[in-house]
C-alpha cells in the first residue's frame, strides 16, 4: 500500500504564507483586522479558524486559489475553488473568447499560456518563429521559458540572449517566490542553468526589453504584452495569460503587414 502525505495542520500552513509574504503576525493582524492574539491561537492549533476567517487571510497574503483548497481541507473543509479541465463545457466560452483574441492580433504572434508557461493555444504567427526547434521541444506541452533558452530550441537565433534570457528567468524566479510551486522552482532552477549568473549591472538597452530573433535568415524585433484573467474563481484559469508580441521597429513591422 502506498503511503498517503500527510496534510500539515492549517495553522501551520497559514504561517508558512504568512512568512513567504514576509509579513510578522503585526503586519497581518495590521491589514486583516484580525487580532496578533487570534492569529497566534490559530497558528498554533489552539482555535480553529472558520472558512471565511481562511478566504480573507488567503486574500490578504494573496495565497493562489490551489493552495486556498488546500487550507480548508487542512481544516476540515470543502474545497471551494474548482480545477476543470480545459475541455470542459462550463470553459468553452472563455476559451472561444480567448482564441478571438489571439486571431484578432493577427498577422503577430500570440500565445494563450498557462501557469507554468507551457502552451494552451497559439495564432498561426508563432510557427514560423518555432521552426528548426528539435523536435522533442515541440511535443505537447511546449513550455516557451524551455524552447526560448535551450540549445536545441530559440536560443542559437535569439541575437539578445542575455537580455532576454534573463527577463524569462526574472519572471520564472518571481513566480517560484509568489507560488512556492515545485514546477515553478524547478523550471527556474531549469532557466538558470541556461541562462548562468545574471548581472545587475548590465546596461539596459532601449525603453522595452526586446526580443531579437533570426526567422528565414532575417533578423526580426518584438516586444511583448501579457494579460491575465483578473476575475477567475477556478483555479486552472488563474494562471493563464495572453502572450501576444508587437513589432519594435519598421522592419519587422513591415514583414508582417507590408501595408
Amino acid at each position: 500500500m502506498s503511503a498517503v502525505a500527510e496534510v500539515p495542520p492549517v495553522g501551520i500552513l497559514l504561517r508558512s504564507w504568512r512568512t513567504r509574504r514576509r509579513f510578522s503576525q503585526q503586519e497581518l493582524s495590521n491589514r486583516s483586522l484580525v487580532s496578533t492574539r487570534h492569529l497566534s491561537r490559530v497558528e498554533t492549533g489552539r482555535a480553529s479558524p472558520t472558512p471565511e476567517m481562511l478566504m480573507h487571510l488567503s486574500e490578504v497574503l494573496e495565497v493562489p486559489l490551489r493552495d486556498r483548497n488546500r487550507l480548508l481541507l487542512a481544516a476540515g473543509y470543502a474545497p471551494r475553488y474548482q480545477e476543470r479541465p480545459w475541455g470542459d463545457a462550463s470553459l468553452a466560452l472563455v476559451m472561444e473568447g480567448l482564441r478571438h483574441l489571439l486571431d484578432a492580433h493577427l498577422p503577430y504572434p500570440a500565445l494563450l499560456l498557462d501557469d507554468h508557461w507551457d502552451v494552451v493555444d497559439a495564432n498561426a504567427a508563432v510557427a514560423p518563429l518555432l521552426a528548426g526547434c528539435a523536435p522533442e521541444l515541440l511535443e505537447p506541452p511546449v513550455n516557451v521559458v524551455r524552447i526560448s533558452l535551450h540549445p536545441e530550441g530559440l536560443a542559437g537565433r535569439i541575437r539578445n540572449r542575455a537580455e532576454w534570457g534573463g527577463h524569462l528567468l526574472r519572471q520564472v524566479t518571481h513566480r517560484a517566490e509568489r507560488t512556492h510551486d515545485r514546477r515553478h522552482r524547478q523550471l527556474a532552477e531549469e532557466a538558470a542553468g541556461h541562462c548562468g549568473p545574471l548581472d545587475p549591472a548590465a546596461p539596459l538597452v532601449g525603453p522595452v526589453i526586446t526580443l531579437d530573433i533570426d526567422v528565414d535568415g532575417a533578423p526580426l524585433r518584438f516586444f511583448s504584452v501579457s494579460a491575465t484573467l483578473s476575475t477567475t474563481t477556478d483555479a486552472a484559469l488563474e494562471g493563464l495569460h495572453l502572450e501576444t508580441f508587437l513589432p519594435a521597429d519598421d522592419a519587422t513591422r513591415r514583414r508582417f503587414d507590408p501595408r
